[in-house]
């Protein structure tokens, strides 16, 4: 993140905020930077107004079936964006396979309504609706059931309690989620890419990104710094309304509501909802992955593998990105997996205030957008470095940047599990005369290994179809899924990208419902579905 600062406020070496202040005044920044903060703005609104209604519903009620429901729900938050916004584009586009069985699809020639603002702003809010409902539920299960109750003893409706009692009281965690789906949205790469550039609707860094080299760097670096400044403006507003959060609630039971006559009613409501944001388009997304091109309707004579076949085992690119992704994401995952269980341990025995420089540390790479960590990254390693040399245009600077972006994503699982045990096991086995790497060998890690496993897990999926990060740090022969999609898509061959993108889906949901099965041996918390 220096780096990155030095390179967009003294180029050649010699501070120069003038020529930083004109390259972010140019008419094309500033209209960019408009694009962002709206969509980014509105999109964090209906994430809220989208996730609020379930976090309520699985959190607080009697609803049936409310964990499927919520499990699903956060389904979007795991699928890349550039898969999300490829099945909505191929769910209302005038070539939509699925609508063209029932025979609803827009006539040819019909601009597809997805592409532009309003499809960014939908779509910002259903993949960052996930963020909402896991911030909002961690506020709604410390609401004691004493304050409902005495609400509805006293007359009151269980509308007015939700208003008059259950929202007030997490409103610090509704803003704390708004500002994090901000945050989200401006770092988002994959669906401004597929919904803004064929309208001509970019945002920020994007629109330089076909055209990125040596000359443009000075004026990439200073919009990174920009997006960079906006997302830990947002985070910087999601904790400090967290901040007075914690003493707001007693010790109790948590509240809960019963439906009676409307349960049914409700679940359907919510079922019609999964239905249309998640399930509606990956059935448009598998329907168009079953036909051989565009255009051609869907039926028992003209449904086909050949897609699958093309991108799994003849076409030689993706081929090889499913290979380096499966590389990239398993190595980067083994590797946090392995060393965050020291790495917890030593933070463990350390002071509050080293603990908290050194988490804010860890989160700052998966707090800025992934666009960000990449030119900081090829700042960094362009110059050979002594030992490794230069990491520019190589697998190896992909898997250092997956590793930076997603440690937390492996830290904070292991930091839950880690500060459960007992500081009594350690005494003993040191009052025993174990050393300190043996007692993090037979105690800590044995201890911490399923909250390993599961934060690893989390890193593959992430990692596994990432495009944010890889879109400027890939080279030839180290192509990813998440940019090999993309280049399909633009160059037409939607229904390939289409068989990629539910290949990608489908390990999703498999290592989805394998953390599932694992997760009666975590720690509460970990897995926010649960």
């Amino acid at each position: 993140m220096v780096r990155l600062v030095v390179a967009a406020v003294a180029p050649g070496g010699e501070l120069d905020f003038g020529a930083f202040a004109e390259r972010l005044a140019k008419p094309s920044a500033l209209r960019a930077m408009w694009h962002t903060l709206d969509t980014a703005f509105f999109g964090a609104m209906l994430a809220v107004c989208l996730g609020s209604p379930f976090a309520v519903a699985v959190t607080m009620t009697d609803l049936p079936g409310r964990k499927p429901l919520g499990f699903l729900l956060l389904l979007p938050l795991m699928i890349a964006p550039q898969v999300t916004a490829l099945s909505w584009l191929h769910l209302f586009g005038p070539s939509s396979t699925l609508l063209g069985m029932v025979g609803m699809a827009p006539q040819p020639g019909t601009p597809n309504p997805m592409l532009g603002r309003n499809g960014i702003i939908l779509l910002y809010a259903v993949q960052h609706a996930p963020i909402v409902f896991i911030t909002l539920r961690a506020g709604l299960v410390r609401i004691p059931r004493d304050l409902v109750e005495a609400a509805r003893a006293s007359g009151a409706r269980p509308l007015s309690v939700l208003w008059t009692i259950v929202l007030p009281i997490v409103r610090p965690y509704i803003v704390a989620a708004a500002a994090l789906a901000f945050v989200s949205g401006v770092g988002n790469f994959g669906i401004p890419a597929l919904l803004g550039m064929p309208v001509n609707y970019l945002t920020l860094i994007y629109q330089d990104l076909s055209s990125f080299g040596p000359g443009v760097l000075p004026q990439i670096t200073a919009l990174s710094v920009l997006v960079g400044v906006l997302a830990l403006a947002g985070v910087a507003c999601q904790s400090l309304a967290l901040r007075g959060a914690a003493h707001r609630f007693t010790a109790g039971t948590p509240a809960r509501f019963e439906l009676g006559r409307c349960r049914l009613l409700l679940a359907g409501l919510g079922w019609l909802v999964i239905g249309f944001i998640l399930l509606l388009p990956a059935c448009a997304l598998l329907a168009t992955s079953l036909v051989p091109s565009f255009g051609v309707p869907l039926g028992w004579q003209t449904m086909t593998g050949s897609n699958y076949s093309e991108v799994l085992v003849r076409q030689a690119s993706t081929v090889r990105a499913f290979r380096n992704s499966l590389l990239f994401a398993g190595g980067a995952a083994l590797i946090l997996a392995i060393g965050v269980i020291p790495v917890t341990a030593i933070l463990e025995r350390l002071g509050r205030r080293w603990q908290r420089l050194l988490g804010g540390i860890v989160d700052l790479p998966y707090a800025v957008p992934g666009v960000v960590l990449a030119i900081a990254c090829i700042l960094l390693f362009l110059r050979p470095l002594p030992l490794v040399g230069s990491l520019y245009a190589t697998a190896s600077i992909i898997m250092v940047a997956y590793a930076m972006r997603f440690f937390t994503l492996a830290l904070k699982p292991v930091a839950t599990a880690v500060g459960q045990i007992s500081r009594d096991l350690d005494e003993a086995a040191a009052v025993s005369g174990a050393g300190s790497l043996r007692r993090l060998a037979t105690i800590t890690a044995p201890l911490a290994a399923p909250a390993a496993v599961a934060g690893g897990m989390l890193v593959f999926m992430s990692a596994f179809n990432e495009l944010t990060v890889s879109a400027l740090l890939w080279s030839s022969g180290n192509e990813t899924l998440g940019v090999v999609l993309f280049s399909l898509e633009e160059a037409g061959l939607g229904t390939q990208a289409a068989a990629i993108a539910v290949s990608t889906i489908a390990v999703v949901v498999v290592l989805l419902l394998v953390l599932d099965r694992l997760g009666r041996r975590l720690p509460a918390g970990v897995l926010p579905w649960r």
